[in-house]
């Protein structure tokens, strides 16, 4: 099991999970001892956990703990330097992050990146990557619309003019054009108006509904942690706490590091 650790001066013992032969039977997403450095700087020392399918997943921690490069590193955008990545029952840590995109993982990243001078289908359209994603893609269309009226109403609107929320909008729906198993999302309520950010969060756990699993890192703590069906607690590059998200919503020292309660 993982080991205490102290944050803001708040000691913090880890939760006595165990998983059963049937949770794990299936895993769609599973990292093993993962380590990953930017130049001579190493951020992840050894990250394990695993998603289920179907599920929910939220990682948690203060800025710089390695949530990011953590997600970067499934989708192949940061190479690792060791330890094993799992989709699916393949081995991604060593692939090309196109190869692992057409296995079925969209990563949304955080900042959207969209090509402002681009239309909002144009802009969609770049996610439909794959020889799959690209044979239904008006399929596709029509599921983001549905799930999105308001890009359908803008879909011939300049990218770099909607407002926030919209952007995210789009960047989600982007991702969900890959016609992903696993959708990787990265901060999507930052910025966002307080109103928009309970939409965006509505708008997940539809996502999830439809059969998409969901990994999700997210300022909003209390969030992400209110709609995960398990979380991870990532402090200096290392998994040191995981649980269901209402336990560890409702444990007092997790709320009092992260939630200020």
């Amino acid at each position: 099991m993982f080991g205490p650790y102290i944050h803001n001066g708040i000691d913090i013992k880890p939760l006595q999970v165990k998983y059963t032969g049937d949770q794990l039977s299936d895993t769609l997403l599973a990292l093993n001892d993962v380590t990953a450095r930017y130049g001579d700087v190493q951020v992840l020392w050894g990250v394990s956990f695993s998603v289920r399918e179907g599920e929910i997943a939220t990682l948690v921690g203060a800025n710089g703990a390695g949530k990011s490069t953590t997600l970067k590193a499934i989708s192949g955008v940061v190479k690792v330097t060791g330890g094993q990545i799992e989709f699916d029952k393949h081995h991604v840590e060593r692939l090309a992050a196109h190869k692992i995109a057409a296995l079925g993982i969209a990563h949304v990243p955080e900042g959207r990146r969209l090509f402002p001078l681009m239309s909002v289908r144009e802009n969609l359209e770049v996610g439909a990557i794959s020889k799959e994603a690209r044979r239904q893609r008006e399929q596709s269309f029509d599921r983001v619309f549905a799930l999105f009226p308001k890009l359908k109403e803008r879909e011939a609107q300049m990218a770099g003019t909607l407002s926030g929320g919209e952007q995210q909008m789009v960047a989600i729906a982007r991702g969900l054009m890959a016609r992903p198993r696993l959708l990787i999302l990265d901060e999507p309520s930052l910025g966002l108006a307080p109103i928009i950010v309970r939409e965006m969060f509505e708008i997940i756990q539809a996502i999830n509904r439809e059969g998409i699993t969901v990994l999700l890192v997210e300022q909003n703590v209390h969030q992400s942690l209110r709609i995960a069906d398990r979380a991870y607690v990532l402090e200096n590059g290392k998994v040191v706490l995981q649980g269901n998200g209402d336990e560890l919503l409702n444990d007092q020292r997790v709320r009092e590091a992260y939630l200020g309660a």
